[in-house]
């Protein structure tokens, strides 16, 4: 399922192909739309292309995602690396203790995202989502600053 839910300018799409379509109608700019999701270039960079923000194509995209003729490219999806998931489950044990990696792997399922795969955009939705669960105020304030830090280490 595509989330198009908080920041989606790193996400990458792609036109889908179905036998089973029927007929529909698309406005002229759910065609440009269509036009640029090649599996290759990002969400921002399709706005850019189109002259566009990132909110009205947000709401493009959903018009053609109810219709089915998107999809996530998941192979050009940069996806985290062990570093990525090495400090989470370390800034999380400080938190909360041992759990902190069950809580970790029921989280990434709960996202329906594979740990193996698990694609770069969705970091922060995962961050904010651990924080969330974490009682102790100061610990889930050491916790965000810790992993805000680690994700502009790989936005950069």
């Amino acid at each position: 399922m595509v989330e198009f839910s908080g920041d989606i300018s790193r996400l990458v799409l792609k036109r889908t192909v179905r036998a089973d379509l029927g007929e529909v109608s698309l406005d002229s700019e759910m065609l440009q739309v269509l036009m640029e999701l090649d599996g290759s270039k990002n969400l921002a960079q399709v706005a850019r292309s189109l002259n566009v923000n990132m909110k009205h194509l947000r709401g493009i995209l959903n018009k053609l995602h109810n219709l089915r003729l998107i999809e996530v490219a998941r192979e050009a999806m940069p996806t985290l690396g062990r570093d990525f998931f090495n400090t989470l489950s370390g800034e999380l044990s400080r938190a909360m203790g041992p759990i902190a990696d069950v809580v970790i792997e029921d989280e990434i399922n709960d996202m329906g995202e594979d740990p193996s795969r698990f694609p770069a955009h969705r970091a922060a939705e995962l961050v904010d989502l651990l924080a969330r669960q974490i009682i102790r105020e100061e610990r889930k304030v050491a916790f965000q600053q810790a992993m805000v830090k680690k994700l502009r280490e790989i936005e950069t």
